[in-house]
């Protein structure tokens, strides 16, 4: 059956990967987005689908459609853009949370908040279940990101419970893939341009720091998958491959996959970066008919590598 869904932040890199899939399903698909970090490139290719409605708008304002499912992607996520606005991330988050929350509730769709692994800020417990409550500093260079989802979390399960909203909770382990933003400052785009243009590749601390990276098309599948779930279950759902490596080991694949002979520069770790970040699926696996990453590192480099190295073919430079 043809649904008709929302997706803010639609023009993002995660946001366009999720807006395709939902079309080739056969649904109509409202994309909404402000293009603070989003770009109508990401979707350029979708306009001529009659059935695909792209919307400039910023979620922080109310918005009135009628539809039957809500994605609410709107954020910047990257360390580089959330922290070059960090009061506009925290509205994004908060006020954009309640406004999607509102509509859902006016129009009794079923809503799906995209949380983050960076609730758990730096963890003490390893790997990390949907149960762990987190280490995070509230007023560090990172809480205007961690602290938002958190807020928008909370506003979720209230909404749930005070007012009977149908939502659902994923929590996004790091993910990467076409499109993603040369310069949003995340490792794998950095890296792979690092190695694409012959540059030293910035190792931040001592490299050991490990991060569980996941393709984009393993995530759209789960973000779904959590939609289609029954009602009973709202989350949080843990969203991420298990499979763990070090910023040293991740390097090494990129300027093996690059054929680079770019060299490693080390640099200071920043303020309250996470020494390591692994999801505990099994909740996923239980809940979201075993769901589990099907792409692995080195297939995901690949078709990522592909995607940045078009990209600098078509004469993309660094701003």
């Amino acid at each position: 059956m043809k649904k008709r869904v929302l997706i803010t932040g639609g023009a993002g890199f995660i946001g366009s990967h999720l807006c395709e899939r939902l079309l080739k399903e056969g649904n109509e698909v409202i994309c909404l987005d402000n293009y603070f970090t989003g770009s109508k490139d990401n979707v350029v290719h979708l306009l001529d689908n009659p059935y695909f409605e792209l919307i400039r708008h910023d979620v922080t304002h109310p918005y009135f459609i009628e539809v039957d499912e809500i994605y609410n992607l709107a954020c910047p996520a990257s360390p580089v853009h959330y922290q070059y606005n960090s009061i506009k991330t925290i509205k994004t988050s908060v006020m954009g949370a309640i406004n999607m929350l509102g509509l859902a509730k006016r129009i009794k769709a079923r809503i799906l908040q995209a949380s983050t692994s960076e609730v758990y800020g730096d963890p003490l417990i390893h790997p990390q279940p949907e149960s762990y409550w987190g280490n995070v500093n509230p007023i560090g260079i990172r809480s205007c990101y961690d602290e938002g989802k958190r807020c928008a979390e909370s506003l979720f399960v209230n909404y749930n419970e005070q007012n009977n909203v149908d939502t659902k909770i994923i929590r996004i382990f790091n993910t990467y893939g076409p499109r993603m933003n040369p310069e949003d400052g995340r490792v794998v785009s950095n890296f792979i341009m690092q190695a694409l243009l012959g540059e030293e590749i910035t190792i931040f601390g001592n490299g050991e720091q490990t991060r569980s990276f996941q393709y984009v098309d393993d995530l759209v599948e789960g973000m779904i998958r959590m939609m289609k779930s029954g009602k009973e279950f709202a989350g949080p759902v843990n969203i991420g491959n298990p499979n763990e490596f070090s910023m040293l080991e991740l390097a090494q694949k990129v300027i093996e996959l690059t054929n680079s002979k770019s060299k490693l520069i080390f640099q200071p770790l920043p303020a309250d970066d996470p020494t390591q970040r692994q999801p505990d699926i099994s909740l996923a696996k239980k809940e979201l008919d075993n769901w589990e990453p099907n792409v692995q590192l080195k297939e995901g480099l690949s078709k990522t590598i592909e995607y940045f190295d078009q990209l600098l073919k078509n004469g993309w430079t660094r701003k």
